[in-house]
């Protein structure tokens, strides 16, 4: 939709429906509106302008929630409207629409495998831009890759570069007699155990979270992931106290959680194509990952008494993906400070770091834990 016939039915909706600045115009007046101008529309901004009128019990519509709506901001009185009783959207299903070039199709598959409604469908179908791309994602993967490779060639090797003596002398993974470098809570998921464990992490971060990113947008699953890896290595460092940590599950766990989560709970609006196998699918791949590096931290290890790095980032991210990260992916395109669940997650996310940051100040000492050496 033109800025320009935006500023137009805005214009008509103040002036003409509502002489008296009430803020609101009958549903009766805001249909004739649509039926003069409706050609003017996207068919599908259109259908879902129709689904709002029809779905206010009310009678009446909010011109702010009008505004809001033609700059692709839908508050929440416009999804219960939408919502209310068992009205649904007159026109055909995205799927059934023809004639799409390879961007577009590309679009709609993604729509497909992320939004339960078809309402948020069609509303992400006909705002979806490309710009910005899914970059964030993007650029993490080959960030890690570009450091595994550096790393490989410099320890001369890529299997298990674990194993190699100098591998925790890098600057970035966790090691808890460094824990006071508060950097490496984060930096540790560019460093990986080797080619098996990237490629496993790379292909579930790739195929779940640029998905994710297109629909919710880079701040939303960037506030995910970086939830993830924080609580990961948070969690080693209470539970797993003289193991370090390496790799990105903490934040690809928590993506794939909150998108498995969120599958399951909307289980009959999603209509992904062959959504139990690939569900199966993905439980697979995260329990091969898990099971794997469960093996290696109680492997003996290549230099006692330093011990394999920790599975216990896995568990962290999975803890915020199905609370924090469910809340964001349910709540498309509506915004987090308005939703009470939000707040709550968010507040005991806050508490549990706070709370691990007293333990790493206090608890090695209290408790007299025998920490390996710096490598």
């Amino acid at each position: 939709m033109t800025k320009c016939l935006q500023q137009k039915l805005a214009a008509l909706l103040q002036e003409k429906y509502d002489p008296k600045n009430s803020g609101f115009i009958s549903t009766e007046r805001f249909r004739d509106l649509l039926a003069t101008h409706g050609s003017e529309l996207d068919p599908h901004k259109l259908e879902v302008l129709l689904a709002l009128a029809d779905g206010n019990a009310d009678g009446k519509i909010c011109y702010q929630d009008f505004v809001n709506l033609m700059s692709n901001k839908r508050s929440n009185s416009f999804r219960r409207a939408i919502l209310q009783g068992s009205r649904q959207l007159k026109g055909c299903s995205l799927r059934d629409e023809v004639g799409l070039g390879l961007p577009q199709r590309l679009v709609r598959h993604v729509a497909y495998e992320t939004l339960p409604r078809e309402v948020d469908r069609k509303w992400y179908f006909d705002s979806y831009t490309y710009c910005p791309p899914p970059w964030l994602i993007l650029a993490i993967t080959i960030a890690e890759v570009a450091v595994f490779m550096y790393y490989g060639i410099q320890l001369d090797r890529l299997v298990l570069q674990v194993s190699s003596p100098s591998f925790l002398k890098s600057p970035l993974p966790y090691h808890p007699q460094l824990r006071a470098q508060a950097w490496r809570y984060f930096s540790y998921v560019f460093m990986h155990t080797g080619i098996e464990h990237l490629s496993l992490n790379m292909a579930m971060q790739l195929l779940v979270g640029v998905p994710l990113e297109m629909v919710h947008g880079a701040l939303r699953i960037g506030l995910v992931y970086v939830c993830g890896v924080l609580a990961g290595s948070l969690a080693v460092s209470v539970t797993d106290m003289t193991a370090p940590v390496v790799g990105s599950s903490g934040g690809v766990y928590a993506l794939v959680s909150a998108h498995l989560a969120n599958v399951v709970m909307n289980w009959s609006g999603m209509k992904c194509q062959f959504k139990l196998f690939r569900m199966a699918m993905a439980l697979v791949c995260m329990s091969v990952e898990f099971g794997r590096a469960v093996w290696l931290r109680f492997y003996p290890p290549a230099f006692p008494p330093c011990p394999n790095p920790s599975f216990v980032a896995h568990l962290g991210g999975v803890a915020v993906g199905l609370t924090l990260g469910v809340v964001v992916l349910q709540n498309y395109e509506q915004r987090l400070q308005e939703q009470s669940l939000f707040w709550i997650f968010f507040c005991v996310y806050t508490l549990f770091v706070l709370c691990a940051v007293f333990w790493n100040i206090f608890a090695y000492s209290l408790l007299d834990v025998r920490i390996p050496p710096a490598p």
